[in-house]
């Protein structure tokens, strides 16, 4: 194994380019940064919230609002498929699971049940998750399945971090950490966020759009005294729509799950006013709701508030639209961001707010940096006094290159380097001088049992080789493992771990087989150094 391969000194020249390639470019400017092709990471190393700042909040998803609008939801439903079928109501009470219809008519009963199936179908995940049972002779149970109840919070939880996740790339805030906590929290942190009051409203704002038409046979301010229909709500009108309340039907004639697209576009009055598209679906609906209310007012609702309420002149067919609002630039960009992210399944409670301040952060490099250099230090010295400075200085080689390798290996890939992940850093280290330590040692045993030179070489490498190879795959498994169920600063430490596992093994150990078959070949020694 002593031997000089040429390629192994291939390997090592080209582990040495790309180490100094792709780390390059965490000594330059931001200018500098921006000029260099393409294939080079232009960003540089990723610091984490705790070396550059940032915001940390902790969000819980309002799991109960969830389920009291989505029945309530069912209701409407009913509501509206058996007014269509002409079956009178007397009530519609909610259920723990769904609603409980009430029918004036008991005769009336086969009707409203074939009016009511015709609601059960396969949601977008081809799943059944609602269910229509006769109760006695005049009511009707419609629930969401057992199954459908119990995945109903775990589902808003994994929608809500993908809405987040898009919402934060909006920003273009580098690498956010967004995590699950628990059953109903979810952890984001947002390395470099400037404005942590931004955030939160970015992140926070349900941005749930519907279309309603405006309930014009009854008088909004009777409304406002008590006495609203039952097919009817009072809804709280933007600053800027020109009511306080308005009185729009329950029904939703197309929502923002048929959005495509949004942008910021301006209306005839060249005012700063919101474009949007809806998709087939949505397009075919509100082509057919505009086409047979010509004439009267829908309403524009965003997030609980009418925000417009234009007449319809005549069939919208195109899917394609504006919403007029008095809008100022960033509010348009910042509405258009959070229409284009998607709709939050439920509202989110802020349960936690930090800042980490650029300050601390600052502080954190400074510290990761001296203990780095502490701790390279210490080994250095370690290594020189055991092992002279021709041994020792292989070692100390081969440490640089696992450095360089590493910080390239993490601007290429554009992973974050934390503060446990500078711990992970100086762990490496030790792990790759501790190579270095087993091969010597094995060496030296050799030449002390009287082989020659460079048998002991040959020796030590062959049989320290499975030891490393041991210890390495150990590393490795336990840095995946704290990697896949990990999170945050967990995942930071486990990621630098794995990349320096590969870089040890490569520097520490091809790093010394080339060193010394190097100094056998130029100074042909008759004993070995590190014996006596």
């Amino acid at each position: 194994m002593i031997h000089l391969s040429r390629w192994k000194v291939v390997l090592l020249v080209l582990s040495l380019l790309f180490g100094l390639l792709f780390s390059y470019p965490n000594a330059l400017t931001a200018d500098q940064k921006a000029a260099l092709p393409g294939w080079l990471p232009k960003s540089g190393l990723n610091l984490g919230l705790d070396l550059q700042g940032g915001s940390y909040l902790l969000l819980e998803v309002d799991v109960p609002a969830m389920r009291e609008k989505r029945l309530g939801n069912l209701g409407e439903d009913a509501r509206t498929v058996l007014a269509e079928a002409r079956v009178g109501v007397l009530s519609i009470a909610k259920d723990p699971s769904g609603v409980v219809v009430t029918l004036a008519d008991p005769s009336q009963m086969d009707l409203a049940l074939q009016s009511m199936r015709g609601l059960i179908g396969a949601n977008t995940s081809g799943v059944v998750d609602r269910s229509v049972q006769r109760q006695g002779t005049d009511r009707i149970r419609y629930v969401f399945t057992e199954q459908a109840m119990a995945s109903m919070a775990s589902d808003a939880v994994t929608q809500s971090i993908e809405v987040v996740r898009r919402r934060i790339d909006s920003l273009g805030t580098r690498e956010p950490s967004i995590t699950r906590q628990g059953t109903d929290r979810i952890v984001v942190q947002a390395p470099g966020e400037s404005d942590p009051a931004q955030l939160e409203r970015v992140i926070g704002q349900t941005a749930q759009l519907t279309f309603q038409m405006v309930d014009v046979e009854n008088s909004v301010q009777e409304a406002m005294a008590g006495a609203i229909p039952p097919d009817s709500e009072l809804i709280e009108g933007a600053p800027d729509s020109g009511q306080a309340f308005y009185l729009v039907k329950r029904r939703v004639l197309v929502s923002g799950e048929n959005l495509t697209k949004a942008e910021v576009t301006s209306d005839q009055n060249n005012q700063t006013a919101i474009g949007f598209r809806f998709d087939g679906a949505g397009a075919r609906r509100f082509g057919e709701a505009t086409a047979a209310n010509i004439g009267r007012p829908f309403a524009i609702i965003l997030d609980g508030k009418v925000i417009s309420a234009p007449r319809i002149n005549s069939a919208i067919t195109g899917g394609s639209g504006i919403i007029e609002g008095s809008f100022t630039i960033e509010q348009a960009s910042e509405m258009v961001n959070l229409l284009n992210g998607g709709a939050l399944p439920a509202p989110l409670n802020v349960i936690e707010r930090r800042t980490v301040t650029a300050e601390l952060g600052a502080d954190a490099v400074q510290a990761g940096k001296i203990s780095t250099m502490i701790g390279f230090a210490i080994i250095v010295v370690f290594m020189f006094l055991a092992y002279g400075f021709l041994f020792g200085g292989i070692s100390v080689v081969g440490l640089l290159l696992n450095g360089l390798l590493i910080v390239a290996a993490m601007s290429m890939t554009g992973a974050t380097l934390t503060l446990p992940g500078i711990a992970g850093l100086i762990l490496t280290f030790a792990v790759a001088v501790d190579a270095n330590v087993l091969i010597y040692e094995r060496m030296r045993d050799e030449a002390r049992a009287g082989r020659s030179v460079i048998a002991s070489l040959d020796a030590g490498f062959n049989k320290a080789m499975g030891t490393i190879v041991d210890a390495n795959l150990t590393t490795l498994v336990a840095a995946l493992i704290m990697f896949i169920f990990g999170a945050g600063p967990v995942r930071g430490f486990a990621w630098t771990l794995t990349i320096g596992v590969f870089t040890s093994m490569l520097s520490a150990v091809l790093v010394a087989q080339v060193g010394l078959a190097w100094w056998l070949k130029i100074a042909k020694p008759k004993k070995l150094p590190i014996a006596e």
